[in-house]
């Protein structure tokens, strides 16, 4: 009956738990990672869906406004002060209108379906958004915080650390390869039968002990081309960090022009263009009614006004999902003043 032990030389153990434990640490990372850009999805498809709606009322709102069109065009006309043209040209771009609403509802339901498979639910379960929502557009910390931020707080950047930390163990590793392990081995042999030094005493049993050394022969072909492998390995990991450090200034600079942009343009849009067009449209009706405004403009100033109006909600929906995407390069909410 025997048994043997290997021993590495010291210092490989304690590399090898320590190469595991930076892997645990990646992986956890990871998790967080993963957790941050499904938090960025969620809110994005969900401020789309919040647009859909929105454009769906502006629709219905220009399709109520139209109806008053041909409602007017047709007592015009019944009247001999009109023609039957604005009135076929008002019903043409109603029919416009329903269409188009047609197209976004369809939009809506698959954006639904998607929003649901993000949040783990049923992908028909119906989803209702509320009327309200906070329209606040604060100010964000400058650039040059946001880096510092995400430089200390973002799970991928830590994930890619730490798999540099886990590979210049591992080439350590590869390094102590070129030391011998040891081997200890202990047998014991049961002999019987008579020892023949004394007559008729029994033969004692064996116990013997062995120390071997597992010594690197073949350094230059095994070993030496380990420690090259992990060498690559590790310069590797310190290029994929350095990559990931420009994409990551990359999209905190474009989620922050997209920001700036688009809030500018719901400014513009909710506070001039949109309530100026509503009242062109107001004017041009009336100067419709009196015959001192032609039909065709009357319709072009329907159709600007519902144009600004979903660029208005476009620019909101925009700004919510550039922050979103900011906080999620940034990798903590905290992005603004």
């Amino acid at each position: 009956v025997g048994f043997s032990q290997v021993f590495p030389f010291p210092g490989k153990l304690s590399l090898k738990e320590e190469a595991a434990e930076y892997d645990a640490q990646a992986a956890g990372h990871f998790v967080d990672e993963l957790r941050l850009q499904l938090i960025k999805n969620v809110k994005s498809k969900w401020w789309q869906l919040y647009y859909m709606d929105r454009a769906l009322e502006t629709v219905d709102s220009n399709q109520a406004l139209l109806r008053q069109f041909i409602t007017v065009a047709k007592t015009k006309y019944e009247t001999g002060k009109g023609l039957q043209q604005d009135v076929l040209l008002s019903q043409l771009e109603l029919s416009r209108l329903v269409d188009q609403e047609i197209q976004l509802e369809a939009i809506r339901r698959n954006q639904a379906i998607q929003l649901n498979i993000l949040m783990d639910r049923p992908a028909n379960d119906p989803i209702t958004l509320p009327d309200k929502v906070s329209k606040m557009m604060p100010n964000l910390v400058n650039e040059s915080e946001l880096y510092q931020k995400a430089a200390s707080v973002r799970p991928r950047l830590k994930q890619m650390e730490t798999q540099i930390d886990a590979a210049r163990s591992r080439l350590d590793l590869a390094k102590r390869d070129y030391y011998p392990d040891f081997k200890l081995g202990v047998t014991y042999g049961d002999r019987t039968g008579e020892n023949p030094s004394t007559p008729g005493g029994a033969r004692s049993d064996l116990v013997s002990v062995m120390v071997g050394v597992k010594i690197p022969l073949y350094a230059g072909r095994k070993q030496s081309k380990a420690v090259s492998q992990k060498s690559l390995e590790l310069q590797k990991n310190h290029y994929a960090l350095l990559d990931e450090k420009g994409l990551l200034t990359a999209a905190i600079s474009s989620a922050v022009t997209d920001y700036h942009r688009a809030k500018q343009q719901y400014s513009l849009f909710g506070s001039g263009i949109v309530p100026q067009a509503q009242q062109t449209v107001q004017s041009m009706l009336a100067g419709y009614q009196v015959s001192e405004v032609d039909f065709l403009n009357l319709v072009r100033s329907q159709m600007t006004l519902f144009n600004y109006e979903l660029q208005y909600w476009n620019a909101l929906s925009d700004a919510k999902q550039a922050l979103a995407r900011l906080e999620a390069a940034v990798g903590e909410e905290t992005v603004y003043e």
